[in-house]
């Protein structure tokens, strides 16, 4: 048995870039996660760290997150890890990581102006 799950809680650093792939929406979309600043039990000050995902959403969640996710978005997402290799025009091998989104919900939208921040009507989170 071989299980590829990720979980994570984040901010979403870009607004979603959205494509359609043959009639089907694809977005596209990086998320930042932090890791606070702590000591060590020897007294070792270890800095706060923020790591930056690659997200994908196909689909229903890919037009969800056109309409209703943006730059600082605070997100749940649950998904499975995808490597992706290719080579550019000048035959250099690329790679990159993804998380291929199979569950999330927006747990807050950013502040615009002085409007506290709220979550979306609750048809648009998913469970």
């Amino acid at each position: 048995m071989s299980v590829n799950k990720v979980i994570l809680v984040g901010f979403v650093g870009k607004n979603p870039d959205i494509r359609y792939i043959d009639g089907v929406a694809m977005a596209s979309f990086s998320l930042a996660t932090t890791e606070r600043q702590r000591t060590s039990p020897t007294g070792v000050v270890i800095p706060e760290r923020t790591e930056w995902h690659n997200i994908v959403m196909w689909a229903k969640d890919a037009e969800i997150a056109e309409r209703y996710i943006t730059k600082g978005t605070k997100l749940y997402i649950e998904g499975r890890l995808k490597t992706r290799v290719w080579q550019d025009k000048a035959a250099l091998k690329h790679n990159i990581t993804e998380i291929i989104v199979e569950n999330f919900d927006i747990l807050q939208r950013p502040a615009t102006g002085s409007t506290p921040t709220t979550p979306p009507p609750p048809e648009i989170n998913k469970n």
